[in-house]
Parts: C-alpha cells; sequence; structure tokens
C-alpha cells in the first residue's frame, strides 16, 4: 500500500499552482475591466428611533427629491408620444409579420393609425399628439425613452415591476428603497408619500407603496387632497396639556419597551410612526390648506373645474408640489383608478379608445402640465426628478373584433424632466408601427437604476439582506442609461 497517496507529488503541485495563477490572472483582468463585482453592498446605519433623519447618498446626487406620476391602466404610447408615419401610411393593413397575432385579450386585427393627430411641439419640434396638448407644451423640458420594455402583459404584476422591480408581490417599492437610502429632509411629514387618485386606487393597491421586506417605517403614506391623513386631531375634550402629559409617558413606556426587544424594527417603525404622527398634526393641517394658494394658481390647475374628477386630481397635483417643497423626499402621484371597471376611470382601453381616452386626458392633461410649470416656476424642477410612467403601452393594432387596442409591454414610453437628465431628448426607438422596441433597447431595471444613480446612489451596491440574499430594487439587472444623463 502506498502511504504517501494523499501528499502532492510535482505534478500535481505545478498544476494547482497553474491553476491558481491563472484564477488571480483572470480575477485580475475582470476587475480591471469592470466585470468583476467586487464592491460590497452599502446599507444605510439606521437610528431606530430617528429612521427618516436625513442619510448621505453613495456620492454627489443631481436630485434630492423624485416626483412619479403613475397612469395606470397603461396608456398607449403610440397616441401620445411615439410618432409613427409608416403607421399611418399603412393605416387599416394587416402588421407585417404578424400573422394572425394573439396577444393578451386574443387575435388581433389591423394596423390603426393615431386617433389623435401629431404636430411638432416647442423649439425641438418634438411630435406629440392633440390627446394631451397642454402637457406637450412642456416638449423642451422632457427627456423622452421609447424603447422602454416590461416583463409581463398582465396589469397587476406590470404594475408591481414597475413600482417595485418585480412581477411577484412581496418586494419593496422604489419610494421605500429610496427613503431607506436617503431618509428625509422633513421631520414633520412622511418620507415617502403615494397620492391615489381621487377616483380609487391602483388594480395592486398599497402594494405600489409597500415597503415590502424593508422595515416597516420606509412603507408609503397614503393620502390625498379629497381624504387627508386620518386620524390626526385629538377629540375636542382633551385638553393640549392633557396630551402633551400623554405624550410624554408614552415615550418614556416606548424607551423602555424598545430597551427590551434592541431589533425589534415593527415596534421601532410603530413608535417613529406615533411620534411623526404627533408632529403632523400641525403640519399636515397647513398643508392640506390650500387657501394661501392663489386664484391664479388655483386655475392654473383647474381646481374649481366643473369636472369634479379633474378638480379633484388638479388639487392632488398641488398637494404633490407642496409636499416636495416642503422636503419630503419621494411622492407617487397616481392617476387612474381600478374601482370603476377596465377603460372607465383609468388607461385600459381595450373596447374604444376613441370614446375613453378624451375624458381621461381631460382629467390629467391641464393638472399635470400645471405641476410642471409650478415646480419650474419655483426652481424646485433644479432639483426634483420627475418621471411620467405607465405600467406597458399599446397594441399599434386595434383587438379582433373591437374599437380599442391591447396590452404591449414589448415597447413603450416613458419620460423623465428635471435634475440631472437631457432636455428636449429622445432616446430608444421602437419598429416602424410602434410595436417592439428595437433601437437602444431599455428595460425597468434600467429605469430604475438611472433614477437611483440621479439621487446619489449606486444600484447595485444599495442592499438589504432578507433571507439570505442581499437584495436591491434591480435584482440582478439594471444599467444606468447613461445617454439621457445631462
Amino acid at each position: 500500500m502506498n502511504h504517501h497517496r494523499h501528499l502532492l507529488d510535482r505534478r500535481r503541485f505545478l498544476g494547482s499552482t497553474f491553476h491558481g495563477l491563472s484564477s488571480i490572472a483572470l480575477t485580475s483582468l475582470l476587475s480591471r475591466d469592470g466585470l468583476l463585482a467586487s464592491a460590497p453592498p452599502i446599507r444605510p446605519l439606521i437610528e431606530p428611533s430617528r429612521p427618516y433623519a436625513p442619510r448621505q447618498p453613495h456620492f454627489a446626487p443631481k436630485a434630492r427629491r423624485v416626483l412619479v406620476i403613475f397612469c395606470t391602466g397603461a396608456l398607449s404610447h403610440v397616441d401620445t408620444f411615439d410618432y409613427k408615419p409608416e403607421l399611418v401610411k399603412r393605416h387599416d393593413t394587416p402588421m407585417p409579420g404578424s400573422g394572425k397575432l394573439v396577444t393578451f385579450q386574443g387575435e388581433q386585427g389591423n394596423l390603426i393609425k393615431p386617433l389623435w393627430d401629431f404636430k411638432p411641439r416647442g423649439q425641438s419640434g418634438k411630435m406629440i399628439s392633440d390627446l394631451l396638448p397642454n402637457i406637450a407644451e412642456h416638449a423642451d423640458d422632457m427627456c423622452f425613452i421609447h424603447s422602454m420594455t416590461g416583463k409581463s402583459n398582465t396589469h397587476g404584476p406590470a404594475e408591481s415591476q414597475m413600482s417595485t422591480g418585480f412581477t411577484l408581490d412581496g418586494f419593496p417599492s422604489m419610494g421605500a428603497w429610496t427613503s431607506y437610502a436617503l431618509g428625509s429632509e422633513c421631520s414633520d411629514m412622511p418620507a415617502f408619500v403615494a397620492i391615489p387618485d381621487p377616483r380609487g386606487g391602483p388594480q395592486i393597491g398599497q402594494r405600489q407603496w409597500a415597503n415590502g421586506f424593508l422595515p416597516a417605517v420606509f412603507q408609503g403614506t397614503a393620502f390625498n387632497a379629497d381624504k387627508p391623513i386620518p386620524n390626526l386631531a385629538p377629540p375636542a375634550t382633551i385638553t393640549a396639556s392633557s396630551e402633551k402629559a400623554t405624550r410624554d409617558f408614552l415615550k418614556r413606556l416606548n424607551a423602555e419597551n424598545l430597551a427590551q426587544h434592541p431589533g425589534d424594527s415593527e415596534l421601532s417603525a410603530r413608535v417613529a410612526s406615533y411620534e411623526l404622527a404627533a408632529r403632523m398634526q400641525l403640519a399636515a393641517a397647513e398643508l392640506g390648506d390650500f387657501r394661501g394658494e392663489s386664484k391664479a394658481t388655483l386655475d392654473l390647475y383647474g381646481a374649481s373645474d366643473t369636472n369634479a374628477n379633474k378638480a379633484g386630481f388638479a388639487k392632488n397635483c398641488i398637494l404633490a408640489r407642496r409636499l416636495l417643497e416642503r422636503g419630503v423626499r419621494f411622492v407617487q402621484l397616481f392617476h387612474g383608478s381600478y374601482a370603476m371597471g377596465e377603460g372607465v376611470g383609468n388607461w385600459d382601453g381595450h373596447k374604444s379608445i376613441a370614446a375613453q381616452y378624451p375624458g381621461h386626458a381631460q382629467i390629467l392633461d391641464q393638472p399635470c402640465a400645471a405641476l410642471l410649470r409650478d415646480l419650474k416656476a419655483r426652481g424646485l424642477m433644479q432639483d426634483t426628478l420627475v418621471a411620467f410612467v405607465t405600467e406597458f403601452g399599446r397594441m399599434p393594432t386595434f383587438q379582433k373584433g373591437a374599437n380599442g387596442r391591447d396590452h404591449n409591454p414589448k415597447g413603450f414610453t416613458v419620460w423623465l424632466a428635471g435634475a440631472g437628465v437631457k432636455k428636449a431628448h429622445s432616446h430608444g426607438a421602437t419598429d416602424d408601427f410602434g410595436y417592439q422596441a428595437v433601437q437602444d433597447v431599455t428595460s425597468i431595471y434600467d429605469l430604475h437604476a438611472t433614477m437611483l444613480h440621479l439621487l446619489g446612489l449606486d444600484h447595485e451596491r444599495l442592499s438589504y439582506y432578507h433571507n439570505g440574499i442581499e437584495r436591491r430594487l434591480t435584482d440582478v439587472h439594471g444599467h444606468v442609461i447613461k445617454p439621457v444623463l445631462a
């Protein structure tokens, strides 16, 4: 028996040395070329008693706050921002190469040109349709991404991906990630506020602004102009001195309880939420009081319009501006509700786009354009990033037997404006009909990576350790869309 088999002979020693040196050389080359993720994750240090305290970004940011305008139901890009002359030319003919194309709701019919004329806008001459003429006036300030793609053609999962990066439930929203990373510059309001449409919420409801597995304190706080934050005002029978004494006593009890349960994020979140609520009693009342707004401002937004839905959305737009100017870090403003059924209160235009879309546009167009104009006039656009998004696009064809367009995640348009992005710029393109992205194709992961980058955050390093995995907003995907950066 050979008693020295376990020893390393010369041949194996040299072979092991060769492979070891090769591995070292490969690692060095990958690192040099930026192909090796060697940088450790960054998890912000959060003081449980001050979860909203402002925190430093990873590098110098271009934006200090974010406004997301979310059009639920999937706004048609081919009827608004993505001009396709070939679609007009081939109106009411089969889409080349499509055969009997079947999409979300069934078989597709012929190509149908935009139902509203496109015209050049601003000095840039950007082609935008007459459906949204007031928003079109801001074309010179917008950065269009025409090659956006999503992973789902179903509203719920697609909404979830746009807001959380994942089609599955249970993941933190982009606003939660932002407040987790940066905290807030406002001590008497939530760091992250969601403003649902006056008619109701989006299809997946509060999961749009959920904290997922992040500490509970980072979930969005939902309220709008018509339905202010509930349960802030104390009963009339409780005096101010009595309320203060009760608060002080509760603060002492909470501190003792927290000391006995260190690391309990749920408990810390509840304590922080109650303390924030106490500070908000005065701040929120002032926030929702529009009496200080001039008549000219209210008229600019359409806040007194005879269309109650438009007036309600206009007030929500004013509320969004008031939140941003008070230092709230992330505001997500929703246009469209699923409570009223398919396409009735949202942009889900399967049956008759010609009949449904003008009503939605009337509610969105003036207030949204006024919000952009107001932010710019007050100097807030200099350090606010605005993102106008929807869950996916719509088909350039009409559905067979209908007068509407089916779901289309293969190529659609979102636009950015404000801090750190190019003005009057268009990035990427769909094909000649607006069916699928073919040039500089981008994903929702890329959009999120770019938004975090503008906030001074590295999307590959911003992390939270959950169930044995370093989780991030962009999962294991995403690249900053550098051509859109100013």
